[in-house]
């Protein structure tokens, strides 16, 4: 039997520095978080580095998913990016909406900050939900470095 896709709560969770569920995509986005962390004070070289170990966990991911998640039908909607582009970028948001928290940003941007993480895990949600009812699939290209500009 494959596994099953991580809840929103979950992916969270792991987001915020706690992974409760030995799960591969939930130990990927508590990996994503840390580089993302990393990233926002790191410089030069340092950035290649985290870079490249954001790619590889990307990929992880989207090999995971290839592996185990049911294959699409044959007129399964296309998403615009793979699932492990997605986690990275909800590791980012989360870690956004933390760092606004943290910093004490203008009410404007933290709400906006948490708005986007919010809607992102919701659309976490329903991609998930379309995965397991086989009615979306993935790009089926290596993905390409994910820019943070």
């Amino acid at each position: 039997m494959a596994m099953q896709l991580p809840s929103k709560d979950l992916l969270l969770e792991a987001c915020a520095g706690c992974v409760s569920l030995s799960h591969p995509v939930l130990e990927a986005a508590y990996e994503l978080t840390g580089l993302h962390e990393a990233r926002r004070v790191a410089e030069g070289p340092v950035l290649v580095d985290i870079d490249c170990a954001r790619d590889q966990l990307v990929r992880d991911i989207d090999r995971w998913v290839a592996r185990e998640m049911p294959r699409p039908y044959a007129a399964a909607s296309l998403h615009t990016e793979t699932l492990g582009m997605v986690v990275d970028r909800m590791a980012r948001f989360s870690v956004d909406a933390y760092a606004a928290l943290l910093t004490a940003e203008a009410e404007c941007r933290l709400h906006t900050a948490w708005k986007c993480l919010a809607e992102l895990a919701l659309a976490y949600a329903d991609l998930s939900h379309d995965l397991t009812m086989r009615t979306r699939r993935f790009p089926d290209y290596p993905a390409p470095r994910p820019s943070d500009s």
